[in-house]
């Protein structure tokens, strides 16, 4: 759970930190080889250096873990962030310097060593201070903030809210806390660490998940409350939601079990969503490169678009509406307008033409289109915005379609899973089943989830493709 986000984490970090001590170690060259320091000697070909680069990126990497492991974690305040550099970059030179001169390395300038050490301190610390520790800057690319409802009121629950508390460089916030029944009746059992949390009782749970963000639900309650709770795992289940039960009643468990770990608390997990976190960071990873590079090739093209949209019709160019997206969370997804700028007024005229059941408007040939944005709709280019989207974490290149809110209160509960995915730019509906109804679209959605991967969502991409250049996006 936690450590693997901050496994992840520390990986990028350390691989930040590496190239901020690479940058530096090539300052400090090209500085010592500019000075007027003939006393010292002449410097060296750079190539030279090479060995020593990769002395001192595989000792300074060695020396921060041994330094975050006795602080069990990052930097918490600026003098921490200060206090952990200058004994990293102290003892790294002074170890480099030693091998140096034990080892006889003429040809390596003892300015430089000099140089290095105070502009890799400098970098390193402006580095440290600027990414608020390494955690924040990393949030989206970790599945971002994590909703969390505890049930129970026990002093094991408010354990475990203490350990939620203390995790919220990583994104996990407590929103509330579930009473159990004979809790909810006698507020006396609560323990008073929870009582600074919104309080719910289990008949509201249902109410609550589907008008708040809630992205998992912890169980910390007797064995004998968990049948009492059926009708709560249920709820959970069928909106995707994870929920994880604290196993503190088990006498043992077999390798049959799924576990997962809040520090030292075992927790037995149920998911009906990806859970890979590694695979989910790469599909994030490439999601913010690809919408960069895209953005940039297609920056002519999006230019020339935005001006014949200014040129044909009255309107702004982008169209903005509000969408649901991962979890329920509201977004503010761009399009470049297609419509007439009164669409949405005179929406409600074209209600009984509508050829999609369910709550979702779709109408193949709206009449509310212009010229132009009828063209753009069949070759899909009226999405391209949502580049910036994908950039900015709200969506994905691949994922369920993102609903606007309206559709969202008139799902059944079965069909709320699939905000538990993010949305993104494309989706197995939009590639296997235009033509089928609403029911089989959710279905779709929920297939996708069910069956992701990173090799499903190249397919799906693959076969985006001919579907976009030849026209048939819609």
């Amino acid at each position: 759970m936690i450590q693997r986000k901050y496994r992840i984490a520390t990986f990028i970090f350390a691989s930040l930190e590496s190239l901020v001590t690479l940058v530096s170690f090539l300052a400090a060259f090209v500085l010592r080889a500019n000075l007027p320091l003939d006393y010292f000697g002449q410097v060296f070909p750079f190539r030279d250096y090479v060995g020593l680069l990769v002395v001192v990126l595989l000792l300074w990497n060695l020396l921060f873990a041994l330094i975050r492991s006795r602080r069990n974690g990052f930097a918490q305040d600026w003098f921490e962030v200060i206090q952990e550099v200058s004994l990293t970059v102290f003892a790294g030179t002074v170890l480099i310097s030693a091998a140096i001169f034990v080892l006889k390395y003429d040809f390596i300038s003892r300015p430089f060593i000099a140089i290095f050490a105070l502009l890799n301190f400098l970098f390193l610390c402006a580095f440290r201070l600027y990414a608020k520790t390494g955690v924040s800057q990393f949030a989206n690319l970790l599945d971002g903030e994590r909703h969390v409802l505890i049930v129970g009121t026990s002093e094991k629950a408010a354990r475990v809210a203490e350990v939620l508390e203390q995790a919220h460089q990583w994104g996990y916030k407590l929103v509330g806390i579930v009473q159990e029944p004979n809790g909810h009746a006698n507020p006396g059992v609560i323990d008073p660490r929870l009582r600074e949390y919104p309080g719910i009782g289990t008949e509201e749970l249902g109410e609550v998940l589907r008008n708040h963000i809630v992205d998992e639900v912890i169980f910390v309650v007797a064995k004998e409350a968990l049948a009492r709770l059926e009708e709560v795992f249920l709820i959970c289940e069928e909106e995707g939601i994870k929920t994880r039960v604290m196993l503190s009643f088990f006498p043992h468990v077999t390798s049959k079990i799924y576990l997962e770990a809040l520090q030292d608390l075992p927790l037995l997990t149920f998911s009906t969503t990806p859970e890979n976190e590694y695979l989910l960071f790469i599909k994030n990873i490439l999601d913010v490169f690809l919408a960069s590079v895209a953005l940039a090739v297609l920056s002519p093209l999006l230019l020339i678009i935005a001006l014949l949209i200014k040129l044909t019709s009255r309107g702004a160019v982008i169209f903005k509406q509000v969408r649901c997206g991962l979890g329920g969370r509201k977004f503010v997804m761009y399009k470049f307008r297609s419509m007439i700028l009164e669409a949405e007024e005179v929406r409600g005229q074209l209600n009984h033409l509508n050829e999609m059941s369910g709550p979702v408007f779709k109408l193949r040939n709206d009449p509310r289109c212009t010229l132009l944005g009828k063209w753009l709709r069949r070759f899909s280019i009226d999405e391209l915005p949502q580049l910036v989207n994908i950039l900015k974490g709200d969506m994905s290149f691949v994922g369920p379609r993102p609903p606007i809110p309206e559709e969202v209160e008139h799902y059944e509960r079965w069909q709320r899973r699939r905000l538990r995915m993010k949305p993104g730019l494309t989706c197995l509906w939009q590639v296997q089943g235009r033509d089928t109804d609403f029911s089989e679209w959710m279905k779709l959605d929920l297939q996708y989830i069910d069956t992701w991967s990173l090799l499903l969502d190249f397919k799906i991409c693959l076969k985006t493709i001919p579907i976009v250049l030849l026209g048939k996006g819609r």
